[in-house]
């Protein structure tokens, strides 16, 4: 006999799965705009911790801008869905119910939606081109499809900028409060950017929209605070649904898996009022700056650089990089270097976190691919492991760590294994590398000065450095001449 369908929770295997609320019970005061694995892993399960300690209308109806797979899944459950956490220590499973309902491609309904006056808080979770702002100008990007469109027609949009203008509109002109919109993005300063995007594109529409003081209004009454977030959520697949019926007893096409960590630092700034996050762990601090340097310094420079060593010494996921005793130790070793650059932060033991960033990549149930990571150097180098190594070279502090990540980019910029397979570097500029590497395939002092001259990408401060630049082509000719993964072996006995 096949299980039923996760419809009800009396059909759940316990009680212990099942949310500490009645989901029925209380109101939808969050729209989130982009409901895809990651929301439901990180922001609809500290959602659901916030309405089991407090209660309260916190509940979320999410938006799925295109696809309608998650709403045709989680709607014919009444929005309930499994979340698996995999750890080293096996499976464990929650059934979350602090989604109400999705809608899917429907900008109509969204845009009603948002302007409900029980609502007073939009999240979003969107990807950076989904909002179509050109972070350079920090303004809306008018070759953006949507934004573009939606400048056409400001009254029906479907674009996040349009949609969140557009509500905001209406509630201006119904008397009804502003919502608090909070990014949950990927994205530096990501409250800032969005706020900026959305004035822009309101100054643009006012006229259209017939509020004239619409862009001032939002930039005195709407609210934008950042945040950070964290968690590795790997796409479901046929295992996840077939574990989470395993644990529930219910059939569940809405199953997601992720790990057991999870981080949600936020600006504390809510005026319209919001979930006691807290309950699940959230940290709430007035500048998130900081934070997200930590995260960008520690986490993603040490992704960059296991991915860029260990894609080219043959490791497929993180997982076999820390796996690799040499690889793990030069991991924990850039760990240690990119924690010595940052300022001691309130409610974080920056040794402990980078203790556990080590024990989460070496996480044997996920399946995080190094090739991904890699993806999209040249937008993710600056902040992760350039700007660090700037701050080493000022303090007088090693630079080797932050010199063998960036060679090891260099060398995987050449798109060439060590086996001679080629590979796409699957970057912006990728083109633009390939044309100043061509002609110096095995000279390391050759490919450096290149690749550092390359506009906009490396600041002047290590393009200017003996010391530097000495470091970088030091561990690159290495990787050249005896291949990654002899240049790891040797690099540990540094």
């Amino acid at each position: 006999m096949s299980a039923p369908r996760l419809t009800d929770l009396s059909l759940l295997h316990g009680a212990a799965l099942r949310p500490g609320y009645e989901p029925a019970a209380h109101g939808v005061g969050i729209v989130h705009i982009g409901a895809g694995a990651f929301h439901r892993a990180h922001q609809a399960a500290y959602t659901d911790a916030a309405l089991a300690h407090a209660g309260g209308d916190w509940r979320i109806a999410g938006i799925s801008l295109r696809s309608r797979d998650v709403a045709e899944a989680l709607n014919l459950q009444h929005g309930l869905y499994t979340l698996l956490e995999r750890g080293a220590d096996g499976t464990t499973a929650r059934v979350i119910g602090s989604i109400a309902h999705i809608l899917a491609d429907d900008p109509a309904a969204t845009l009603e939606a948002l302007c409900d006056p029980a609502v007073k808080l939009v999240t979003l979770t969107v990807t950076e081109k989904g909002y179509g702002i050109d972070r350079t100008a920090r303004a809306p990007d008018r070759t953006h499809t949507a934004v573009a469109a939606d400048l056409a027609n400001p009254a029906a949009p479907s674009g996040v900028l349009g949609l969140l203008v557009a509500a905001l509109s209406r509630r201006r002109k119904a008397g009804t409060a502003p919502f608090t919109v909070l990014c949950c993005d990927n994205l530096p300063e990501n409250g800032a950017l969005l706020r900026d995007g959305v004035v822009g594109f309101a100054r643009l529409v006012a006229p259209a929209l017939a509020v004239p003081d619409l862009a001032e209004w939002i930039g005195e009454h709407v609210a934008f605070p950042s945040c950070m977030v964290d968690r590795i959520t790997p796409a479901a697949t046929p295992d996840t649904r077939a574990e989470a019926e395993r644990l529930t007893g219910c059939t569940d096409l809405g199953a997601i898996e992720t790990e057991p960590f999870h981080q949600w630092v936020i600006e504390d700034h809510f005026p319209t009022g919001r979930p006691q996050w807290e309950a699940g762990g959230a940290l709430f601090v007035p500048d998130v700056t900081p934070y997200e340097r930590m995260k960008l310094t520690m986490l993603n420079g040490s992704h960059s650089m296991l991915a860029y060593a260990g894609f080219l010494a043959g490791h497929r996921y993180v997982r076999e990089v820390m796996a690799d005793p040499d690889l793990a130790l030069l991991v924990r070793r850039h760990l240690a270097a990119a924690a010595a650059v940052l300022p001691a932060l309130e409610g974080i033991d920056l040794g402990a976190y980078g203790e556990a960033l080590a024990e989460r990549f070496a996480n044997p149930a996920i399946a995080h691919e190094t090739y991904q990571i890699a993806m999209d150097g040249t937008e993710k180098l600056p902040q992760r492991l350039l700007h660090p190594a700037v701050s080493a070279l000022k303090a007088g502090q090693p630079l080797r760590p932050f010199a063998f990540a960036v060679a090891a980019w260099m060398r995987y910029c050449l798109g060439e294994s060590d086996g001679g397979a080629s590979y796409a570097l699957r970057d912006p500029r990728e083109a633009e590398i390939r044309a100043v590497l061509t002609g110096h395939a095995r000279d390391a002092g050759a490919i450096s000065l290149a690749l550092q001259a390359l506009p906009g990408l490396f600041p002047e401060a290590l393009r200017t450095s003996p010391l530097w630049r000495a470091e970088v082509e030091d561990a690159l000719a290495g990787m050249i001449a005896n291949g990654m993964a002899e240049a790891v072996v040797r690099e540990r006995s540094r």
